[in-house]
């Protein structure tokens, strides 16, 4: 779930990379860097932390140049350390080279022992660093055809970009998981990143998605690119863009994350018959599923949870104790207008259920009469593979216990999931959605 960017022939391209990745500060908070090209030399600044942790003035007065990458770290191949930040670079027989990545790569043990096997020597856990060795260790003459044949040899979701001297890659799995859009600068420069929010922050007009198995190829100093299509497209954008991950003021795949969202929300309400004094939002992932549910039912719409946002990530659990208090740190229920009243409580999912039995209990101790709890995407019963940090089938509730054993677990008077049509129907029904959490169709292997 990571978030990545590239800015092309854009004068002080890594300062505008730094304002693209602040918008996508979702997609990843563990670790933050850039790696820009100024005169054919790579320089590359990175650190774990937030990304107005990771830079200052003095990292931009390093990373000069009008074409730069950058790199959003949420980990789900390696671990949270600073050989895990990327972008990773290196020096190689043909120059240097840097890359980003925003996915996850299925064959990564196997391309990994083989390559041990070889001689490599890994500086990292992370999937991505496999690719960097193939794209060294190739025979062909250019960088092209180079990553061609690295692309060919790893299979998964992957969104790439790839910076050399020169020149940036970006490319796109053959089926799309991860999402990549292109834009244009106010300067003329572009932009790519992996959502469309990033391109409001910076004042960039988007052109249009990156294809699934497209590779574009800009060069420093050309207003043209090179568009390759690689593989046969076959699109499975992840639902789970749509549900949770993305920014809802991005837009994915031609869809606003927003109104899907709301569409989530009313399919729930079609199907509901609960009657209830308001409808109450877990914010903030909740809020436009909620509002969906509300207009649909004709059930008023209250804010009755209210959410604290300055509880840090670096928040220190020492005991049981204090473990319990995360959610109550996070979100507060105002009793005054929640006291004596029956409430449909929306959420964008359950995962482990902990967190739903948590906000159920906040609520009742504030004083609701019933809390109804509506769950606006289907029941997560596989874990994800393809870049998602999803937990796995042990700890999944929902793979484990029925709607009526989940209920019973979050303490909720009712309880009702969105079904995988009623998902399909509100992103529409006219594409395939990557839907494995929930079917557990497992379609690249």
């Amino acid at each position: 779930m990571c978030a990545i960017v590239g800015i092309i022939n854009s004068k002080n391209a890594a300062k505008t990379a730094y304002y693209a990745l602040f918008a996508m500060q979702h997609r990843g908070q563990e670790a933050s860097g850039i790696s820009a090209s100024d005169n054919g030399q790579i320089t590359t600044f990175k650190k774990l932390g937030l990304v107005t942790e990771v830079f200052d003035e003095e990292s931009f007065k390093l990373l000069k140049g009008d074409m730069a990458i950058g790199h959003n770290r949420y980990s789900t191949a390696g671990n949270a350390s600073f050989d895990d930040a990327q972008p990773i670079a290196a020096n190689y027989s043909l120059g240097s080279i840097s890359l980003v990545h925003n996915g996850n790569l299925v064959n990564k043990d196997e391309t990994r022992e083989a390559l041990i096997n070889e001689g490599a020597i890994f500086q990292s856990n992370m999937d991505t660093e496999n690719i960097l060795h193939l794209i060294a260790r190739s025979n062909s003459q250019s960088l092209k055809e180079r990553i061609i044949e690295a692309v060919k040899k790893i299979v998964g979701a992957y969104c790439l970009l790839i910076q050399s001297r020169h020149k940036i890659f970006a490319i796109r799995d053959r089926y799309g998981v991860r999402p990549l859009s292109l834009g244009r600068l106010k300067d003329g420069g572009y932009i790519v990143a992996s959502e469309t929010c990033a391109f409001d922050l910076v004042g960039a007009k988007f052109i249009r998605d990156i294809k699934a198995g497209e590779m574009i190829i800009f060069e420093n100093g050309k207003d043209e690119f090179e568009s390759i299509q690689l593989f046969e497209s076959e699109p499975r954008i992840c639902a789970f863009e749509y549900i949770y991950f993305a920014r809802p003021d991005s837009v994915i795949e031609g869809k606003s994350v927003y109104e899907a969202r709301k569409r989530m929300g009313a399919a729930l309400a079609k199907k509901s018959k609960i009657k209830a004094d308001f409808v109450v939002p877990v914010p903030d992932s909740g809020v436009p599923a909620a509002l969906g549910f509300a207009n649909e039912s004709k059930i008023p719409f209250e804010l009755a949870i209210v959410r604290n946002h300055y509880v840090g990530r670096t928040f220190i659990e020492p005991s049981q104790e204090t473990r319990d208090l995360k959610v109550k740190l996070k979100l507060n229920p105002m009793s005054s207008v929640l006291e004596g009243k029956s409430i449909v409580v929306v959420d964008d999912s359950i995962v482990r259920g902990t967190t739903s039995k948590k906000v159920v209990e906040l609520l009742r101790a504030a004083g609701a009469k019933e809390v109804h709890f509506k769950a606006a995407c289907p029941e997560l019963k596989y874990p994800e593979r393809y870049g998602i940090d999803t937990p796995s089938f042990e700890e999944l509730i929902s793979a484990n216990k029925n709607v009526e054993e989940v209920r019973k677990f979050i303490g909720a008077d009712s309880l009702e999931f969105l079904g995988i049509d009623e998902l399909v129907s509100s992103l529409g029904d006219e594409r395939r959605y990557s839907l494995v959490s929930f079917d557990g169709d497992y379609f690249i292997k």
